[in-house]
């Protein structure tokens, strides 16, 4: 059990937001309950949830909610003929996103999420968004394939300046990253404790070397991995 000094529930405040957020989350990730950053998204996010699974094929929940025409789906992943949310003009935005967006991300790895998409049929068939990401991520216990890769957190952090930029969102982010900042703060305190038996000599070097910018109800729908 972690002492509750590195408890970041008091730094969670729940936003609401237009947008419904779905995250779709790795088995592996979901083990990760204490610094998962898409369980944190979940938290600081009022309407969201997560759906965990590999094959999203027949997933009930994900079906119902493609199957509802007043719902604007799409999903959030990189890739050259995306819709731009960086570059686009709000009219486009606004027209694209529609009046009940709803916004698939895929929580794992990068190895896991490609998978993920690759067996899920019914996703492959979401229009799909992105944005010009300038900013590296803070989440620099956690090896990235390239240093603009973000985090679950970071991802649905940008996203939301974003659409509030474009006067679709009105909440106000300014402390939405707090929790994964804290945890952040806690988990490299930890390594550059000598008196931790995890202490790392070499943490300081290394953080210069990549460069830092760089409970409630869980509402949690979970799928058996095949």
């Amino acid at each position: 059990m972690s002492p509750k000094s590195t408890c970041i529930c008091k730094h969670i405040s729940p936003l609401q937001t237009k947008t419904r957020f779905i995250i779709l989350m790795h088995p592996k990730e979901y083990k990760k309950e204490k610094n998962g950053t898409g369980h944190m998204t979940k938290l600081q996010l009022e309407n969201s949830e997560i759906i965990v699974g590999v094959d999203f094929t027949n997933n009930k929940r994900v079906n119902a909610i493609l199957a509802n025409e007043n719902n604007s789906p799409f999903l959030l992943y990189p890739g050259k003929d995306n819709f731009n949310l960086s570059v686009n003009k709000s009219s486009e935005v606004q027209s694209f996103i529609g009046q009940k967006p709803h916004l698939f991300i895929l929580d794992g790895t990068w190895p896991c999420a490609r998978k993920m998409l690759k067996l899920s049929r019914n996703l492959q068939t979401l229009k799909r968004v992105s944005f010009d990401n300038e900013i590296k991520s803070r989440f620099i216990i956690k090896q990235q394939p390239e240093p603009l890769c973000l985090s679950t957190i970071e991802s649905v952090y940008t996203v939301l300046n974003l659409l509030k930029a474009r006067g679709i969102e009105h909440c106000d982010t300014t402390d939405f990253l707090m929790p994964f900042e804290k945890m952040i703060d806690h988990q490299l305190e930890y390594l550059r404790n000598p008196n931790n038996k995890n202490y790392c000599s070499t943490a300081n070097n290394s953080l210069v070397a990549k460069n830092i910018y760089k409970t409630t109800e869980r509402n949690t729908i979970f799928e058996t991995a095949h």
